[in-house]
């Protein structure tokens, strides 16, 4: 145990004591933590829904996630983008439908399953979201500026471990 109450459990690995009273509250860092945390998952969910509108206007925000994934990852089956965002083939579908009708994303038929697709961007849906993903990407660089580079390296090292802490290490990319 050290003098600020926490424990040594690994090497590298720190972890909070438990309550002094046993009780199940959280420790203030983690309830810190998880107000942080909100605070920045309610502005990331109201920044998809501007990025998504800056591809298109008729974009759900929810989609925007897909576009991106295919931006990272290339060509993909309906079933595996439905098992990475989480959500099930209908909705899957549903999007897809919807992405295809704005010109966004097209299917081909998979070469190593005939009766299986692959959803690609097209070139269309290509620069658009590459256009909205540089924006944003200035727009960090400009609000961190004031920040070390070092920093900046750091707080994506912790929230990648997060994200593999929260998700598992088969969820790392994300838009």
């Amino acid at each position: 145990m050290h003098e600020d109450g926490t424990r040594q459990d690994a090497p590298g690995a720190v972890r909070a004591a438990p309550a002094p009273d046993g009780g199940d509250q959280a420790p203030p860092e983690f309830l810190a933590l998880e107000r942080e945390l909100t605070v920045l998952m309610r502005r990331a969910r109201s920044q998809q829904g501007e990025m998504a509108r800056e591809v298109h206007p008729d974009l759900e925000p929810a989609a925007y996630g897909l576009l991106v994934r295919l931006e990272e990852c290339g060509r993909q089956r309906a079933t595996d983008l439905a098992a990475f965002i989480g959500v099930g083939k209908a909705t899957m579908s549903r999007q897809l439908r919807a992405l295809e009708d704005l010109g966004l994303v097209a299917r081909e038929p998979d070469p190593a399953d005939g009766r299986a697709w692959l959803v690609h961007l097209t070139e269309e849906g290509a620069g658009r979201v590459a256009s909205v993903r540089e924006a944003r990407r200035a727009r960090y660089v400009r609000k961190l500026a004031h920040w070390d580079a070092r920093e900046v390296a750091e707080l994506a090292r912790l929230l990648r471990e997060l994200n593999r802490g929260i998700t598992g290490p088969e969820d790392d990319s994300a838009g």
